[in-house]
């Protein structure tokens, strides 16, 4: 049974078309088409507190192609959920309701809580110890959710306004290091071992560039390296060198940023990079409604 999943993020909108199979024990999300479009809804919100005319004239158009495409591979369910800037946007539930009228496609703007759960719920299809401690760095273009498991179970979890666009914007506060830093060492037993896993698109660029394999983790020194290697060229110099899309090339150092504080704060030395995200949790908690 095919689904399609729309994720519209801070940074850019994206389609995962896929559908759950089973391999003898394992379950896992068969992906049989994505597409990722450079929306950058947060540069407006951020800037304005609201989504522009041009800006909604072009997510109109980027909804049109999604359903097109969900259409093409004839999807039982087409799900969409919007995050971060869409949650701060002032005339959100106005585009919202023109791009329902329009193309028939109903947006949820869902909260950070609800992010993080769909990310989890395809989180533990992953092959490693989910009774052992592990804490999860979510990095995206308008905000940063970490979660802290302990015995399978979810003991803590905070979602941060700062993310990579946000920070390009300068529309970060000063003050949320310190906000993070202290929740940090308020939530989490530094006594006990973790394992410690960075989802989000940047982080899965890195890991790539790095030239890493699936399961291997990124040392925090190497990504460290990675990071300062490319602040020094310009956006184009990185899009050249790299062959990073201009939308990543912009954000991918900030996303750096965020990751090397939160780690250096736990002192991790390395990570592992899952490579999953809210689409796929989108995909495998309409695998499970159906299947109920």
């Amino acid at each position: 049974m095919k689904f399609g999943a729309i994720d519209i993020g801070t940074n850019a909108a994206r389609l995962l078309i896929g559908e759950v199979c089973h391999d003898h024990e394992h379950t896992f999300i068969k992906k049989l088409s994505y597409t990722r479009l450079p929306l950058r809804l947060g540069g407006d919100v951020f800037d304005n507190e609201e989504i522009t005319p041009s800006k909604e004239e072009e997510f109109i158009k980027t909804m049109k192609a999604f359903k097109l495409i969900a259409e093409i591979f004839d999807v039982q369910e087409l799900r969409a959920c919007a995050t971060s800037a869409m949650r701060e946007a002032k005339n959100g539930d106005k585009v919202a309701k023109r791009i329902a009228k329009e193309t028939k496609i109903d947006i949820e703007v869902i909260s950070g809580d609800e992010e993080a759960r769909l990310i989890f719920g395809t989180f533990f299809l992953l092959d490693f110890d989910k009774t052992a401690p592990f804490i999860v760095i979510d990095v995206g273009g308008g905000s940063t959710e970490i979660s802290v498991f302990e015995r399978g179970e979810r003991v803590a979890a905070k979602s941060f306004q700062i993310g990579t666009v946000r920070m390009l914007k300068g529309k970060t506060s000063p003050e949320i290091w310190k906000e993070i830093k202290t929740w940090l060492h308020t939530n989490i037993d530094e006594s006990i071992e973790h394992n410690y896993f960075a989802t989000g698109g940047n982080i899965n660029k890195v890991h790539k560039m790095l030239g890493m394999k699936q399961l291997s983790p990124i040392k925090l020194n190497e990504m460290i390296k990675l990071r300062n290697q490319l602040n020094e060229l310009t956006l184009d110099e990185r899009v050249e060198q790299f062959q990073l899309k201009p939308d990543r090339a912009d954000v991918i150092v900030p996303a750096c940023d965020i990751y090397t504080y939160i780690f250096k704060e736990l002192h991790v030395s390395s990570f592992y990079v899952p490579k999953i995200g809210l689409s796929d949790g989108m995909i495998y908690d309409m695998h499970l409604k159906h299947q109920s």
